[in-house]
């Protein structure tokens, strides 16, 4: 494979990082080409825009936020300058702008009367375009030092990546620096971002050397013209917009790479994603690493590791294996779920794993989601493995005549579901084959709908609560692809029951890693696989140990015991510290010993009722009420006489 065809010439004379990896020199040859195409085009759009300026132009009146209005003329006046007009200090922190509600490049002459808004970096959707053009500018550096076929390069929730195809080999991590190097050249150069609108045809001869530009053109692009966008020699398919210029990125880093498939598919091509992040002040960079650093060390299969919560296997990829700490957290979560039901008028039910396709026929998923489901034959019929309980309650829901009395009826369910997620894209518990939700469905009517949901946000702000977590919400009305007729759903007809969908905690897999990053696996004493830890002081004291770590064990208790003759007093509760034992109780003899042990009775049932207090969004405040053993010092210390 030649330079046209993904530019694998490797003469790196342009000088590299230490780990070999440096600039092409010559750069491949489809740059060139792609570049003299545009070259001529830009020069046939400003000829254009020009002589519109001069014949179409007209005065214009542009709305600010604060409700005033300046002049500007159409195809002249750019928000830029209106933006120079109020302050200098305005148009140097804005990243781009809104007219009429619709993102909108600085430098692109506005076109009519209009509404005007700037947005700084704090705003979402300026994040958004600022990590976009961050893409770009590794887009273009990318293509410097590979020479392969950019794919898709889009900003994500917290910085953005670029997917490239490479025939014959892959991104080392030891390439990043040269990478990153490479990116800050670019932004030195203020190289401008140019907007090109161009007509479909002439972009699949531009970009005829990269089969998976052209494929984005046949497949999605549905109108006779689309946007390009350039920096340098870079000339991209976006639609934008983007900031002005690369200067405007202050600090931009490389921090990963890893593979994915085209379109996230196991049997599309294998390409090479590498992830950056960008900021508008080098400050803020400092910040991000230093949360990744402690995001590093609250990695949830770090902990779960070192803590023996869980593990993963490759003879069953996807399918969590929790060991018993593990279990007593995955466990007690559930057992919290389920005392709400109680409370709540959920009932539990349990269904089949195992369905015959002709139920996700009927129901839908079938056509949707097929692929993402385990199926198998069985004396020639075919099978699946839930991939969700919905089709299951509603066969519950319907295999006797229901009266409306019945209604709400709210089936709760912890079945075990499996989807077939690609290997790739497995990660931790956040992203498994195999899990567990806790899962309802409420067959109400029409005019309960809204109790319903109150009744499921207040489940949803009590369960939070209990975790210290807040929460924000998305009103999702009808996807593009929704299962059902249209009729159906702007129907009216009150005789058939609605049906409710609700999870608290989702999965509870994903649940867990949540939790192990948030809490940085120092547990709450009522979720805690390591409750208490009994370290007797001597030989004398160990039988004793042993028995006060059985009745608290009874009680309830997640309890152990150190009698490893081995280690010191000082070593064993240094390694109890070290395993986020919420308690440490040091047991040493006394005379009172011999006494009926009252005091230990007490200790229990405190412990016992603050594991119970911890599930109370107050629990805070009624801890400092009682007695004066802290948690917080994760010990009780000096030993204490249990007479």
């Amino acid at each position: 494979q030649n330079s046209r065809d993904g530019g694998k010439k490797k003469n790196k004379n342009a000088g590299g990082d230490a780990g070999g990896r440096a600039e092409l020199n010559p750069l491949p040859q489809y740059i060139d080409e792609r570049l003299s195409i545009y070259n001529k085009l830009k020069a046939e759009h400003d000829a254009l825009l020009s002589e519109k300026a001069e014949k179409d132009s007209k005065p214009i009146k542009i709305t600010l936020p604060d409700g005033k209005v300046v002049d500007g003329e159409s195809w002249k006046t750019t928000p830029y300058q209106v933006a120079c007009g109020i302050s200098q200090g305005l148009a140097d922190n804005t990243v781009i702008s809104k007219v009429n509600n619709v993102v909108w490049d600085l430098d692109r002459p506005l076109e009519e009367d209009c509404s005007l808004v700037f947005l700084k970096f704090d705003d979402e959707e300026a994040q958004a375009v600022y990590w976009h053009s961050s893409a770009h500018i590794m887009g273009e550096a990318m293509e410097r030092v590979y020479g392969g076929c950019l794919c898709y390069g889009p900003p994500i929730e917290n910085g953005f990546y670029y997917d490239m195809f490479l025939e014959n080999e892959g991104v080392s991590s030891n390439d990043l620096p040269c990478l990153e190097n490479l990116c800050k050249k670019i932004i030195k150069e203020k190289q401008p971002f140019e907007r090109l609108e161009v007509k479909k045809e002439t972009l699949l001869k531009m970009f005829k050397y990269n089969k998976f530009k052209c494929r984005i053109l046949n497949e999605k692009v549905t109108t006779p013209t689309t946007t390009v966008y350039r920096c340098g020699p870079l000339i991209d398919l976006c639609r934008g917009p983007h900031v002005r210029h690369t200067g405007k990125i202050k600090a931009l880093k490389i921090h990963k790479n890893s593979s994915t498939y085209w379109e996230g598919k196991a049997d599309m091509e294998s390409l090479q994603r590498i992830y950056g992040i960008s900021f508008p002040d080098p400050k803020m960079l400092k910040e991000w690493e230093k949360f990744q650093e402690e995001a590093k060390n609250r990695d949830h299969r770090k902990l779960g590791r070192e803590q023996d919560l869980f593990f993963f296997h490759d003879l069953s990829p996807g399918s969590c294996f929790f060991l018993p700490k593990g279990a007593y957290i995955y466990n007690t979560l559930i057992e919290f779920i389920r005392s709400e039901y109680r409370k709540r008028g959920f009932q539990e039910v349990v269904t089949p794993n195992i369905y015959n396709s002709k139920l996700w026929q009927t129901s839908g998923h079938w056509q949707h989601y097929s692929e993402n489901m385990f199926s198998f034959e069985v004396e020639k019929e075919i099978f699946a493995l839930k991939p969700m309980n919905c089709p299951g309650h509603c066969l519950m829901f319907d295999h006797r005549p229901r009266s409306w009395r019945e209604l709400p009826l709210r089936l709760a369910d912890f079945g075990v579901l499996h989807r077939n997620e690609l290997s790739g894209a497995l990660t931790g518990l956040t992203r498994v084959r195999r899990f567990q939700q806790d899962d309802a469905h409420i067959f109400c009517s029409m005019d309960q709908i809204e109790s319903e949901i109150k009744g499921c946000l207040d489940f949803l702000r009590t369960v939070y609560d209990v975790f210290g977590f807040t929460f924000k919400l998305n009103l999702s009305t009808r996807p593009e692809k929704f299962l059902g007729e249209p009729e159906v759903h702007d129907g009216d007809d009150k005789k058939r029951p609605v049906i409710i969908h609700r999870a608290i905690l989702g999965s509870v897999e994903r649940m867990i890693a949540i939790l192990t990053e948030n809490y940085g696996g120092k547990w709450p004493l009522w979720l805690s696989p390591r409750q208490v830890m009994v370290v007797p002081v001597g030989p004398t004291c160990e039988e004793y140990a042993q028995r006060v770590q059985q009745e608290f064990h009874r009680g309830g208790l997640m309890t152990d015991v150190d009698l490893d003759p081995g280690c010191t007093l000082n070593k064993k509760i240094r390694n109890a510290q070290l395993a986020q034992y919420n308690f440490i109780l040091v047991l040493r003899w006394s005379l009172q010993m011999r006494r009926k042990y009252g005091c230990k009775e007490c200790l229990l049932k405190y412990l016992k009722e603050m594991n119970s207090l911890q599930k109370r969004s107050n629990y805070r405040r009624k801890q400092s009420q009682r007695l004066n053993l802290r948690p917080s010092s994760s010990k009780l210390w000096p030993p204490y006489d249990l007479d």
